[in-house]
This record gives structure tokens, sequence and C-alpha cells, in this order.
């Protein structure tokens, strides 16, 4: 893995913790010589990560759509901050450029670009890594409702392995790092040619 996308919210929370594990998801990052991408704001989690890894000189790409460069202040001091048209143009630049994906505290537009990849790879439209930083059991009801879909018979139990999840970033990096992707069933060709 040389850059994981990290999914997390435009707002801090009400907890520190939050911001302390976006700050230790950067340092794990650098201490492996891996680049973020992330959403390019500047401010809450986003602006934590990318500026602890900028302190560090690691690299960090932003991809931000041109409505929400000024609502979500970009980040202009990264390595390469990438404005793209739309958010679905956001999400296809973000997943091309990583080799991970992983999902911080964060909101409705986390929650979505998070179930977006993990629905690109029960597709088979990629066999990367998908993780989840479970800070203070914040993902708990989340990843019950992932359980629970599995129970009732929407989720396949193979692609609900899709999904890792831990609570300290160097574990949940080392799970995703030794992560072999479930055999799951291709429903989408692709020509590559």
């Amino acid at each position: 893995m040389n850059r994981a996308c990290v999914f997390c919210g435009s707002s801090s929370g009400v907890r520190a913790s939050y911001a302390q594990a976006a700050q230790a998801m950067g340092n794990a990052l650098i201490r492996r010589g891996m680049g973020l991408v992330y959403g390019g704001g500047n401010v809450g989690l986003m602006g934590a990560i990318a500026e602890t890894m900028m302190r560090s000189g690691g690299e960090v790409i932003g991809v931000i759509p041109e409505a929400l460069v000024q609502r979500e202040l970009a980040l202009v001091d990264v390595t390469q901050l990438i404005v793209v048209r739309s958010m679905h143009e956001r999400k296809a630049k973000m997943a091309e450029l990583s080799d991970a994906f992983i999902a911080m505290p964060g909101g409705f537009g986390t929650f979505e670009e998070f179930c977006e990849i993990i629905t690109w790879a029960q597709l088979g439209l990629h066999r990367k890594p998908c993780g989840i930083l479970n800070v203070d059991g914040y993902y708990d009801p989340f990843l019950n409702l992932f359980d629970h879909a599995v129970a009732e018979g929407f989720v396949r139990p193979a692609n609900r392995l899709l999904v890792t999840q831990e609570t300290d970033p160097e574990r949940l990096l080392d799970l995703m790092a030794a992560w072999v992707p479930p055999p799951t069933e291709k429903w989408i060709s692709r020509d590559d040619s």
C-alpha cells in the first residue's frame, strides 16, 4: 500500500479523541512511508490528518469539488490539490489514486463515500482493502448494521469480510496490509483493453 484514502469529517466532533485519532493516523501513515488521499479541506478531522502529515513531510493529495473549495476551506499547502467539478468526480479520482480506504469518524458524506467504495469492492470494481478506524466506539452502530444486513440476508457473509475494523491506527494498517480479498462473485465485467 503506497497511499491510503481517508474519509473523515469536516468537523472535529465533540470528543478530543477524534482529532487525536486523526493525528495518530497521519503519524502511522508517515511511519510506513504512505501517502494520504483525502477530501482536500483544512477544517475538522480532514485538516487534522493532512496538517499532521504535511508537518512531517508526507505526501498529501487533496481532492475537492469547486463548490466546496470555499465552504470547506481547501488546504492549499499540500503536495497536490486537485479541484474537480463534482462529488462523483471527486470519489472516482480518490479511488484511482488510492491503494486502500479508511473511514474515520464523520457524517453523512463519510458514510456515503465509504459505503460506495465497499459497494465497488462488492461489485468487483476494485480489490483494495477497506477499513474503519472505530474511535471510541463511534462506528459500533454502523458495524452492527452491517452484521444485521448479513443476518437478514441482504449482505453475503463473504462481502461482510470486505470491511476491516480496528481501534488503533497501527493495528488497522497492519490488518489492511495483510488483507486478502475474500472470494466474491464479480458482478460487473470491465473491458480493460
